[in-house]
């Protein structure tokens, strides 16, 4: 099997990953390499390349496989496809897909979240789909979904599954950092969906 990344913007797919064992429940299966012709790089905010394994950055793509932009949305293409401030020898064309990613070890690219659920809490950035990747590891959860309160100051976490509040909570602890822990967990029978089978994480604040 191969593990396929890409948006629709770089023709769908531009990093592979090779699957040559099984995996884990708490595993990241990495999204892996560009193909050939394609550059996959990570940008921090101040448009600086992320090369440190374990350190996230905004997933951008560069090479043959762009999109021209927007069907006549001019102001969609300028927010999205801009020149690749990395190459300092000709005008390059790039893409920054709004995913959040970071390296392992071997240097493979893992695909953590999206950027629209990158928050900052108690002082430090986090991404809220590296909790819900811990949350969703532990046994017998099935679904996992982290949002932000912004008027109470804290990490909210609603799930779906077997395990009790407070010992998913302990689970949690041995994975994240204390200022990733959520500050209210909330256990659901059933995590709402919007009409594309997507959770729906407006509804969740409505419970919050």
């Amino acid at each position: 099997y191969v593990n396929l990344y890409g948006p629709t913007e770089i023709t769908c797919n531009c990093t592979y990953y090779i699957l040559d064992r099984d995996y884990e429940n708490d595993e990241s299966i990495p999204a892996g390499v560009p193909f050939a012709n394609e550059k996959v790089f990570l940008l921090d905010e101040a448009d600086r390349r992320v090369v440190e394994p374990g350190k996230c950055g905004e997933i951008c793509v560069s090479g043959t496989c762009l999109a021209l932009g927007y069907y006549r949305d001019f102001e969609r293409t300028a927010e999205a496809f801009m020149l690749n401030p990395l190459n300092d020898r000709f005008s390059e064309l790039m893409y920054r897909t709004g995913d959040i990613g970071r390296y392992d070890e071997e240097g493979n690219l893992i695909y953590v979240s999206r950027k629209d659920f990158q928050i900052k809490h108690m002082g430090q950035r986090i991404e809220l789909g590296e909790i819900e990747a811990a949350a969703q590891a532990a046994d017998g959860i099935t679904r996992a979904c982290c949002i932000y309160n912004t008027g109470k100051k804290r990490i909210e976490l609603f799930y779906t599954g077997e395990m009790e509040k407070r010992e998913l909570t302990e689970a949690l602890k041995q994975k994240l950092p204390q200022f990733m822990i959520p500050g209210k967990t909330v256990k659901l029978d059933e995590m709402p969906l919007n009409k594309n089978g997507k959770i729906d994480r407006h509804r969740l604040s409505e419970l919050s």
